[in-house]
């Protein structure tokens, strides 16, 4: 499979298929939808059958988009709530292999989507750099000791990943396994401007003082972090692809923090220097690009140039295409909101997302414009995958 593979336009990539099933159903018919999917799952888990979500992006002939969901395992789920009384802190769970793995597989079991995401998080890696880090149940990342000297900066190791998170290799090869052909597994990283925020700040900021006083009083030294970021990330995106990723997304975010003209400083060249680093050591790999609240940066975005371009719900679907070009493939991009709807209004957004994507004649991931929030009902989130599921090109 080659890089430009992931390039071309896929006008013509959908062809009509199947009819669509009805549009609802009660929950004992959920659960037979479920239970088919399953059963699906496992035969193309046994025939070796390339997953969907890879076979779309190719631009190979499929009947509907694959989907997959942002933070789709975590907080919303009962199951998850109920692993959270025994193993308490957020970098148990992420940290040790086999609780990251059961994490990841829940909403496998639970929904079926073609993409399983591993459980972790952006600074997973930094403690690795010699940057130790903590996750506080009430206040985010807190990092006791900000990097704001080109001292501390230097102190900053490369990552060796093999021996400082073991654990997401580990994990990562055993979702394959588990999964086979039946699920895409995706690993994900952070952006390097977002990961110096933390760094800068010394975890979550309203306002962003500290990493912006540093990029208009000292450019140097962020820059500096910015490269060690910058090569740390390629780096993980190469072991993490060698460990059974399929896929790898990029978050970067708090880049919209930024003006366009800063973006294009601090943001753009590392992401885009990051892709191209990849794309050399892993051509096979499709990188997707998710910014948060990225209506302005769009076009930014495509410069950086991802094989898949994750618009936020903040951006029309069919306004980004344009805005961004029909040689990207595209993921997302329904307001995770939604799901606290009625079913028919689920509905009704997925099918129009799809609809847009489709009239555009790119490839696309049904997904949400952001993660999934809190408190989201998880029969919700259930029929959000059923309705995703039931789609098909014919008939949008």
């Amino acid at each position: 499979m080659q890089a430009a593979m992931f390039s071309q336009a896929a006008t013509a990539a959908f062809k009509p298929a199947l009819k669509t099933r009805a549009a609802r159903r009660n929950a004992v018919q959920v659960h037979a939808v479920a239970s088919v999917e399953q059963s699906a799952g496992a035969a193309a888990k046994a025939s070796g059958e390339e997953p969907l979500l890879l076979r779309a992006l190719r631009g190979e002939e499929v009947e509907r988009p694959p989907v997959w969901m942002m933070r789709q395992a975590g907080r919303y789920m009962k199951v998850y709530q109920e692993l959270c009384k025994k193993h308490t802190t957020f970098r148990e769970r992420s940290e040790n292999a086999d609780i990251a793995v059961e994490v990841s597989l829940q909403p496998w079991r639970a929904f079926q989507p073609d993409g399983v995401i591993l459980f972790s998080d952006i600074l997973t890696p930094i403690a690795g750099m010699n940057i130790p880090f903590d996750i506080d149940k009430g206040k985010g990342p807190v990092i006791a000791d900000p990097i704001r000297t080109m001292e501390a900066v230097d102190r900053v190791t490369p990552l060796v990943p093999e021996d400082c998170v073991p654990f997401v290799g580990q994990a990562l090869r055993r979702l394959r396994a588990e999964v086979g052909g039946a699920s895409t597994v995706l690993g994900f990283v952070g952006a390097p401007f977002t990961l110096a925020t933390y760094i800068v700040e010394g975890g979550m900021s309203k306002n962003y003082v500290q990493i912006k006083k540093l990029m208009f009083t000292e450019p140097e030294v962020l820059h500096a972090l910015l490269q060690k970021l910058a090569d740390a990330v390629v780096t993980y995106i190469k072991y993490q692809h060698d460990n059974g990723a399929q896929v790898v997304q990029i978050f970067d975010s708090w880049a919209a923090q930024l003006s366009p003209q800063d973006f294009d400083i601090w943001c753009g060249p590392y992401i885009k220097y990051i892709i191209a680093e990849a794309k050399k050591q892993c051509p096979d790999l499709p990188i997707i690009l998710y910014i948060s609240n990225s209506g302005a940066l769009v076009e930014r975005m495509a410069a950086c140039n991802p094989d898949i371009i994750s618009l936020c719900h903040t951006v029309d679907m069919k306004e980004g295409i344009r805005r961004a070009g029909t040689q990207f493939a595209y993921q997302g991009n329904m307001d995770s909101g939604v799901l606290f709807g009625s079913h028919d209004m689920i509905e009704q957004r997925v099918r129009e997302t799809a609809k847009a994507a489709k009239e555009m004649g790119v490839r696309h991931i049904m997904n949400l414009g952001h993660g999934i929030m809190q408190g989201t009902p998880e029969e919700n989130a259930a029929h959000f995958f059923k309705v995703a599921k039931e789609l098909r090109y014919a008939d949008l």
